[in-house]
């Protein structure tokens, strides 16, 4: 019992330390992603050893819902054109590492809040009450590697229809903490809302002016996600240029992780505008 137990501890402490690890600040994307693939088996091993960790949890969903959306989704994106094939062997395997990283981060909220599985599948059914941070955070990465999935499983009626669950998902988060990840979250519930049927434009740009407020002038995301979501949907040419443009300005002025990739992509869709409109 000793044995197991210093062995728990240990796991715990490499858990934690692993956990603590943050690549934010990192501008090369490059060597993130040389770097993703070993952390991201380490982690999940660890998350395996440890899966009440909700920190290493977090950082285990966060890992591969970037990294799907980052290196594999969006290079999906700028191989169709030339290599159909080979897109589809991409897009599907990004929507296997959504898939991870979303039952990554729903086992994590189900073991911190039993019946919240069940409590999300039933409109009528309340979820928990006051979230913690963590779960929040937890809350909008399975949403937001749920979305992903959905976005590239359009041939698949089963998965599209959890839509709505991924929404009220994000939507508990939000009512918890509105301006998670400096806009993040606001942004994310932007883009379901623009994306579901019959969604408000009205209210998805609200969504977006929110995430655009609480970023600060700091975040490329909200403004990639309303050209992409609502200029690119309704055709406004003129706007989608200029949301792209100040993307990368921001991007350019705030060197991280996130503003890198959100900037190679505005770069790229400039450089797609014509076929686009």
């Amino acid at each position: 019992m000793s044995g197991c137990a210093i062995r728990s501890y240990a796991i715990d402490q490499a858990a934690n330390a692993i956990a603590g690890q943050d690549f934010a600040a990192e501008d090369d994307v490059v060597l993130v992603r040389e770097a993703s693939a070993f952390y991201l088996k380490m982690s999940e091993s660890l998350l395996r050893e440890s899966p009440g960790n909700l920190q290493l949890a977090q950082s285990v969903a966060a890992g591969f819902t970037q990294y799907a959306y980052a290196f594999v989704a969006f290079e999906a994106e700028k191989t169709e054109s030339v290599n159909a094939k080979a897109a589809f062997v991409l897009r599907e395997r990004a929507a296997r590492l959504y898939g991870r990283a979303h039952r990554h981060a729903m086992t994590a909220l189900e073991l911190s809040s039993p019946g919240i599985r069940q409590a999300l599948n039933r409109p009528t059914f309340a979820l928990p009450q006051h979230p913690s941070e963590q779960q929040v955070a937890l809350a909008y990465w399975a949403a937001a590697s749920w979305g992903g999935l959905i976005s590239l499983s359009k041939d698949q009626p089963d998965v599209v229809a959890d839509l709505p669950q991924a929404i009220r998902l994000a939507q508990w988060a939000w009512q918890a903490q509105p301006s998670y990840g400096q806009g993040a979250l606001a942004s994310l519930l932007g883009t379901f809302e623009a994306a579901r049927p019959n969604g408000s434009v009205t209210q998805a740009a609200q969504y977006f002016d929110q995430a655009l407020r609480d970023g600060a002038g700091a975040q490329a995301g909200p403004y990639v996600a309303k050209a992409e979501s609502m200029a690119l949907v309704a055709q406004d040419r003129v706007m989608f240029e200029q949301l792209l443009r100040q993307a990368i300005e921001v991007a350019t002025r705030h060197r991280n992780l996130q503003n890198e990739v959100m900037r190679e992509r505005a770069v790229w869709l400039l450089d797609m505008t014509d076929d686009l409109f």
